[in-house]
């Protein structure tokens, strides 16, 4: 690779915003292109001035993977599922601190303190998100159980179950301009969670904001060698250097998406989300001036302004009853005449800024005009160049700047081809008129597969319609009404606790959506064997594995605690006054345990039987050590299941055995989930469940 020597500091001192080359950040360290003949310069979009030159020429992108393979591989590996979820939170505190710096940053893209919410905040939130969901959902391990044993075997001597592991490879993220920061966060934090090293390829107009985020994570010291590149500029070759493990995460058009789909080896993961012809439905119910039609109004009026309409999950389809259409534009024209200022983000008030660049506003234009063609006219706003705020605070033409005011296009016939297939990716929507609830079903299916469609409705019935008719064309579905329109996070805000992605010409993945964006960047594999093979391989005590009962071992802290440890309780007769004493005490006077011919006539019991949490709770009885100790706080039992009825005269005893340790990475204690098990005199099985406890780490931090 040329020159791979510019040391951090070097690379400070480039000038990004007077058009300096933009730097890459590869084998954990700063580089540069010896020439820039072939650098693409980006300009300011609102003023049309130089910020910075990107190019990758002499950059040797195999090297790049490589190394994220070997170095990267290597260091994540050898942390846990806790420990990468902690650095996530290092990284968000991080970001945040210095968040003003990406704000002003990415006015130089046309982003308002708005659009920053949206793309520096949203992105500081997914690495919180999935550092929380990290610590609470995944064990502090490196190997993640699916699903339940499956016994394979009578004796319980063969078992089988999923478990994922990380893929060996590395995680690719092409991103897209609008979103250089939530963008490549929401891809970068799932794959980091998972332990798979990122090499992010940042869309060449907003790189700059991409190389200023992965800047201050580098500063920080805190980042695992070779988890995370930054690749400044084009990667010609890429797919030649890709193979089994490896993936590629791709935000864009669905024709780019297809052409690199094609170049993928068998084995690379290849996900994509792509252009997505998004519908917001206003239902048969809603009339204007009520808080269904007010919210919707608002929301359209947001998704036409935010980010300047280049937002992947923007509405582009406003779908209306019939005889609303002009009430709808009027009410919109208020709505953005009341709150929307067009100009320099720069300046004081400006709430909306330019599109990206002036090749994005020459093709929204150009978009407007097909649907022009098709048969819309121009509703609200104007094609030509319009008056905005200069950065100076003055009211003029920017004939540099790459501005768009708002537009709404009417169709009079709703099922117009182009409407449904043309995207004009800026501050435009489509208004389209429906008769009947199935009509606007059919309209949204149109668009070929979405991201996400919106329905303001108070109707169940209409809710409900539309759920079934549009699920299935849709990766997810916002029901707006009055009382979730203020705490509604909207329309075009995917959220990293539920999927972001969406079936057919959006693109057939799913970003986001919790700890299934983690087990993207790994294998679930069925593994077979014994129960104690089984213990040792995931982690987990297996039934049937060896035990062991030293001593109690709730006297135990977790360094001393191991997987298996067990206390075998003592029997306990259970007489009818206890049945009856309990029914009593609790109010549960339920017939099965207070009326022997009620309970003898069902099929379930043989006469009156003890009550499932008395059996419980007799069993806490039975293997709790009371003493002060290690064992902290019982906070919940999980799994809980009555398998056989105890009738007055059984007996009932209890083994409890070490199940699961995780230790807190944060905190002077872990979790330890305990299997408890249940049975009667004839050694029938009476109850299972899980039994989970907080223990100290050491006896030391153990507060009597």
């Amino acid at each position: 690779m040329t020159d791979p020597t510019v040391t951090t500091d070097q690379a400070a001192t480039t000038d990004q915003t007077g058009g300096g080359l933009l730097p890459s950040y590869v084998l954990d360290r700063w580089w540069t292109p010896v020439g820039d003949a072939e650098a693409i310069t980006v300009r300011d979009a609102s003023t049309g001035e130089p910020v910075t030159r990107v190019s990758t020429a002499g950059l040797d992108i195999g090297e790049v993977l490589a190394f994220a393979r070997e170095t990267g591989q290597r260091s994540l590996g050898a942390l846990t599922f806790h420990q990468r979820a902690v650095l996530l939170k290092q990284f968000a505190t991080a970001l945040t601190e210095r968040k003003q710096e990406l704000y002003d940053l990415s006015k130089r893209a046309g982003a308002t303190e708005r659009d920053s919410l949206n793309d520096v905040d949203g992105g500081i939130g997914v690495l919180f998100t999935y550092s929380s969901k990290g610590r609470r959902e995944l064990p502090n391990g490196q190997v993640y159980l699916d699903g339940p044993i499956e016994p394979l075997s009578k004796d319980g001597s063969f078992l089988g179950r999923h478990v994922y592991t990380r893929l060996p490879g590395v995680a690719v993220q092409i991103n897209a301009f609008n979103f250089p920061m939530w963008g490549a966060l929401e891809k970068f934090a799932p794959a980091f969670l998972a332990g798979v090293p990122s090499v992010v390829k940042p869309a060449t107009p907003t790189g700059y904001v991409a190389e200023a985020w992965v800047r201050i994570l580098v500063e920080t010291g805190l980042l695992p060698a070779g988890a995370l590149q930054l690749v400044s500029g084009s990667v010609p070759g890429l797919f030649e250097h890709l193979g089994l493990g490896d993936l590629v995460g791709f935000t864009g058009s669905a024709s780019t998406a297809e052409r690199l789909r094609a170049q993928a080896a068998a084995g690379v993961r290849f996900t994509t989300e792509t252009d997505s012809i998004n519908a917001s439905v206003l239902g048969p119910d809603v009339a204007p001036g009520t808080p269904e039609f007010d919210a919707y109004v608002k929301q359209l009026m947001v998704e036409l302004t935010t980010k300047a309409g280049q937002k992947c999950t923007a509405i582009r389809r406003a779908i209306v009853p019939q005889g609303t259409v002009d009430a709808l534009v009027e009410a919109v024209r208020a709505k953005i005449a009341e709150r929307v200022v067009l100009g320099d983000p720069h300046a004081a008030g400006v709430t909306m800024g330019p599109l990206v660049s002036l090749d994005q506003r020459d093709e929204v234009l150009r978009a407007v005009a097909e649907l022009r063609a098709a048969g819309g006219r121009v509703l609200l706003g104007s094609t030509d160049a319009p008056e905005v705020t200069l950065a100076d605070g003055s009211v003029g033409v920017a004939g540099d700047g790459a501005f768009v005011e708002p537009l709404l296009i009417g169709f009079t016939d709703a099922s117009a081809a182009a409407v449904h297939d043309v995207e004009a990716f800026g501050p435009v929507a489509s208004v389209l008129a429906y008769r009947t609830v199935d009509e606007a079903a059919d309209l949204v299916a149109r668009g070929g597969g979405s991201l996400v469609t919106s329905v303001a409705t108070s109707d169940p019935a209409v809710a409900t319609t539309l759920l079934s008719r549009i699920a299935a064309f849709n990766g997810r579905l916002l029901f707006l009404d009055r009382d979730d329109a203020r705490s509604s996070t909207g329309h075009g805000a995917p959220v990293p606790h539920l999927v972001h992605g969406g079936p057919g010409r959006a693109g057939g993945g799913e970003e986001l959506g919790g700890i299934r964006a983690v087990l993207h960047h790994m294998q679930r594999t069925a593994v077979q064997g014994s129960p104690e093979m089984l213990t040792a391989l995931t982690g987990v005590w297996h039934q049937g594995a060896a035990s062991r009962s030293d001593r109690h071992p709730f006297r135990k802290s977790l360094a001393e605690l191991a997987i298996g440890d067990q206390v075998v309780s003592a029997s306990r007769v259970v007489t009818l006054d206890d049945i009856e004493t309990f029914a009593q005490f609790t109010g549960d006077t339920f017939y099965a345990h207070t009326d022997e011919e009620a309970a003898a006539a069902n099929p379930f019991f043989p006469g009156r039987v003890a009550h499932g949490y008395l059996l419980v709770s007799w069993a806490a009885g039975l293997f709790v050590d009371p003493d002060p100790g290690p064992v902290l706080a019982n906070y919940g039992l999980e799994n809980l299941r009555f398998v056989t009825p105890v009738s007055p005269g059984d007996e009932i005893r209890v083994v409890l055995t070490a199940k699961q340790i995780t230790p807190r990475e944060t905190d002077e204690y872990g979790e330890v989930r305990w299997d408890a098990v249940i049975r009667n005199q004839r050694d029938e099985l009476v109850a299972t469940y899980d039994v989970l406890t907080l223990v100290a780490k050491t006896v030391a931090e153990v507060v009597v």
